[in-house]
């Protein structure tokens, strides 16, 4: 009799990924997230020209852009069900057809409520792009590869923030903003497809393995769903510097990050552009490194919650340390930032692996679910706080910096809350 758990011995009815097949899964999940990574920063690059074309306030600006983590983030808890129930492959693919039509909306509009719906639609749409790659590395990879596996996906997604940065600023004068949406909108398109016809027989393989040991796709979850994660003392340790921290981290990369460097800093366009891209270079090679070193950390006694902190806690330090200089390399400490945040990957890691496998997509999705309610709610706040001071007679510069103070002491109230809750997961293979 196998005297491994249940989860363990249907994994076992067929052989891990390995090879050409391997890298097909991961590349066609991988570019998918690259398209939602770039399209999730890219207003921070066409924002000049946007807010120039369609005559928009801060508050707008943000509003708009919060489209995509509102229409994101509604999506989370839904996505999760149909993950468990349908699979991978089936429902990324038909998401991206709505992220297509979303960007062509968005491409073809003339009014902020026009690129309101277009924002939305690619929201809904690219909603499953890293979450389905985890349920797939989940079923089809090895337990011991799924740290690995979340660090190379979110170097996928950095190389999208990347693509959102200076290529998009040289595109521009080429393209418009207009032409690289219906570009974006043909690719969604190309990778829907890839994920569909190509990886059809991968699923089919794990699915005719898994229904073996009795958890093929579509099996019933384990009692609880939803309410047992939300249920979770540990789920919410880690959700709430999801909701704070990685939530605001994502609204100031995505968008308020480029207005700063311009307003508070007096970058140009250009130079706007430059440093936004060394800004995500940084965080693609931050990721990298922690894919490398995090297993090595822990292997020499460092407690992977011990790592969590220090790298929250640095993210604090250095968006504290914005607040008082506007000196010509205040923009370093946006690289000092994005060195910092890699470890938010090991939070989402292990809020996966806390639960079981047949429980992976919604557990995933709850947090999800909390980091983009944070950054709905700080790319339209952040406009609105900041259009509030100046109402107020207070300079632009120092709006952005009050703004930011604002969502500083709240990073640094969930870093606390992280700190002093002891909850720990169960066993992941249960």
């Amino acid at each position: 009799m196998c005297s491994c758990r249940r989860s363990s011995c249907s994994k076992r009815v067929t052989a891990p990924l390995s090879g050409a097949r391997a890298a097909r899964v991961f590349l066609c999940f991988a570019f998918g997230y690259l398209l939602s990574y770039a399209l999730r920063a890219v207003n921070a690059v066409i924002a000049p020209a946007l807010v120039a074309e369609m005559h928009l306030s801060n508050a707008d600006l943000g509003l708009l852009s919060s489209a995509y983590f509102v229409s994101f983030g509604a999506m989370q808890l839904p996505l999760g069900v149909w993950l468990d129930k349908y699979g991978a492959r089936r429902t990324e693919a038909s998401l991206l057809l709505c992220a297509a039509l979303g960007a062509a909306v968005f491409a073809s509009s003339s009014s902020l409520a026009g690129l309101w719906i277009g924002r939305a639609l690619i929201g809904i749409g690219v909603s499953a792009c890293l979450m389905a790659a985890f349920k797939a590395y989940r079923q089809w990879f090895p337990l011991e590869r799924q740290s690995q596996l979340a660090s190379w996906m979110l170097v996928a997604g950095t190389s999208g923030a990347l693509t959102a940065t200076v290529p998009v600023t040289l595109a521009l004068p080429a393209l418009g903003w207009r032409g690289i949406f219906w570009v974006v909108a043909a690719l969604l398109l190309a990778v829907s497809g890839a994920i569909f016809f190509l990886l059809r027989e991968v699923e089919r393989q794990f699915d005719d393995g898994a229904a073996k040991g009795g958890t093929a796709t579509g099996d019933a979850a384990p009692d609880g769903g939803y309410r047992r994660i939300f249920g979770s003392a540990y789920f919410w340790r880690m959700g709430v510097p999801g909701l704070l921290n990685h939530g605001i981290f994502f609204a100031l990369q995505t968008l308020w990050a480029g207005p700063w460097m311009m307003t508070v800093l007096g970058k140009s366009a250009q130079q706007t552009g430059q440093i936004l891209f060394a800004f995500n270079l940084v965080l693609l090679l931050s990721y990298l490194a922690l894919g490398w070193a995090a297993p090595r950390l822990v292997a020499r006694g460092w407690n992977t919650h011990r790592i969590i902190g220090i790298g929250i806690g640095g993210m604090v330090l250095a968006q504290a340390a914005m607040l008082f200089t506007s000196a010509p390399m205040a923009w370093l400490l946006w690289l000092l930032l994005a060195a910092c945040v890699p470890v938010t990957t090991l939070v989402q890691s292990h809020v996966g692996l806390a639960f079981p496998a047949a429980l992976a997509g919604r557990a995933n999705s709850a947090y999800n679910l909390q980091l983009f309610i944070g950054a709905f709610a700080t790319q339209w706040g952040f406009g609105v706080a900041v259009d509030l001071f100046k109402a107020h007679g207070v300079l632009a510069a120092d709006a952005f910096r009050a703004t930011l103070a604002v969502a500083v002491l709240l990073q640094a109230g969930a870093l606390v809350f992280f700190l002093l809750n002891r909850a720990q997961p169960g066993n992941p293979s249960t």
